[in-house]
């Protein structure tokens, strides 16, 4: 969905040492991540549906395959920790652009004094989530191919404007793009079409001269679904279920999850063992986390623990939750790939809760997989979904209903191809 619009003519412009011919090669997505967010603080990685804010992006980008580069432009330690952990490349900008006063323009026009071979710039908003790869393949295509200097993301939307009145000032207020005689229905009215902020595209040489926008250009319509900005979109839990609902959650293609595997130890408990007077070991899950338990038992999920600790018969047994247990598990992946065959299930069915090193290459492989808040640090960068509640504290329940949500977005693939 892309039209051109031209405005703001720049005159003809070309890249020195006499290479005014050559096509644009190198596209760079760059995503600006400032440290200093008034609002929210570190906003940039702060968690959104078990994921960094960041990553949401940085997927789309990275599987597009449209950038020869993908950078994340920064002066935060703890975001260049997660751009590099999704796959980024990091420029550490400088003090001089990371400023309140800044602009995106300051860090961007840097970026190029630093990369020479760099030809088109992706500047791509942190703060859209809902972004998919398909939008930047066709953007790129709008670049590359069809002669475009710049290209931004625009979305539709049918809302009528009325003329402000200033506080102290006797006036009456008219309309801007309606007939009140008149009111269109929505159906009848095409709307109109708003910069959403989710992306700006442009040619180094443009740039150069100070734009963003300008040359031949072109918007590309967004869907409104996709058009989540959380700079606007205040309320965090509001943007998760827009992103659960409408996010990109990567290549592969999600199946109906039929079992899942958590570890006993750091996940349906906290790690913490109680020892009694007569060397008794004490356990506590959390009541929680049973409910989700059986509530994916109820959909049909099989659910299976596993611990590499030697738990005792009566612990095990006074932990009524209906399942298999196995302890004393010396490689997790090759029990998982034992169960997983024998269920006649691909890795794409299997859903894995983890939280320690040796649960790295199942959390890898699983269809769906988490790590509590509390997990390691090895343990949260193979995931793809990072909980918000700690191990034993209603991590389980929080990835059931994560997997609930996910199963809505499969059975509405499916009913779509069915209808």
């Amino acid at each position: 969905m892309a039209a051109a619009a031209s405005a703001l003519p720049a005159p003809a412009f070309c890249r020195p040492s006499g290479d005014a011919e050559r096509p644009p090669s190198h596209l760079a997505a760059l995503i600006l991540a400032r440290g200093g967010s008034k609002g929210i603080p570190l906003k940039n990685i702060k968690l959104l549906a078990g994921v960094p804010l960041i990553g949401w992006v940085l997927r789309a980008a990275l599987d597009s395959g449209v950038f020869q580069s993908v950078w994340v432009s920064t002066d935060h330690d703890e975001i260049e920790k997660v751009a590099k952990q999704f796959g980024a490349q990091v420029h550490r900008r400088s003090s001089e652009v990371s400023k309140d006063s800044s602009t995106s323009m300051d860090a961007i026009v840097e970026f190029l004094q630093y990369h020479d071979e760099v030809d088109v710039i992706g500047n791509i908003q942190a703060t859209s989530p809902c972004l998919h790869p398909t939008d930047l393949i066709r953007v790129a295509k709008m670049i590359q191919e069809d002669g475009f200097d710049s290209v931004f993301s625009v979305v539709r939307r049918h809302q009528f404007r009325w003329s402000e009145i200033k506080k102290g000032v006797c006036d009456v207020t008219v309309p801007q793009n309606l007939n009140p005689a008149k009111r269109p229905r929505r159906q009848d009215w095409d709307g109109e079409l708003y910069e959403n902020g989710s992306f700006y595209f442009a040619k180094r040489a443009l740039i150069e001269k100070g734009y963003l926008q300008g040359g031949k250009m072109a918007y590309y319509e967004m869907r409104a679904e996709h058009s989540v900005d959380i700079d606007v979109d205040i309320d965090w839990p509001i943007a998760e279920q827009r992103v659960l609902r409408y996010g990109y959650f990567g290549k592969e293609t999600l199946k109906e999850v039929k079992l899942l595997v958590c570890t006993i130890d750091g996940c349906l408990t906290t790690g913490h063992i109680y020892v009694s007077e007569d060397a008794k070991e004490i356990v506590s899950y959390d009541v929680r986390d049973a409910v989700g338990i059986n509530l994916l038992q109820k959909r049909g999920v099989e659910v299976r623990m596993i611990s590499e600790r030697k738990c005792s018969a009566k612990m095990l047994s006074a932990v009524t939750l209906d399942c298999v247990m196995e302890v004393s598990v010396t490689d997790k992946l090759q029990l998982v790939e034992k169960w997983r065959k024998e269920m006649g299930l691909c890795w794409k069915e299997v859903a894995y809760l983890g939280n320690e090193e040796s649960d790295v290459e199942c959390l890898k492989k699983a269809g769906m997989s988490a790590v509590p808040a509390d997990g390691c640090p090895a343990a949260q960068k193979a995931t793809s979904y990072i909980c918000k509640c700690n191990g034993g504290r209603g991590a389980i329940r929080e990835f059931a209903e994560h997997i609930f949500l996910l199963m809505e977005k499969v059975f509405q693939h499916i009913w779509g191809i069915l209808i």
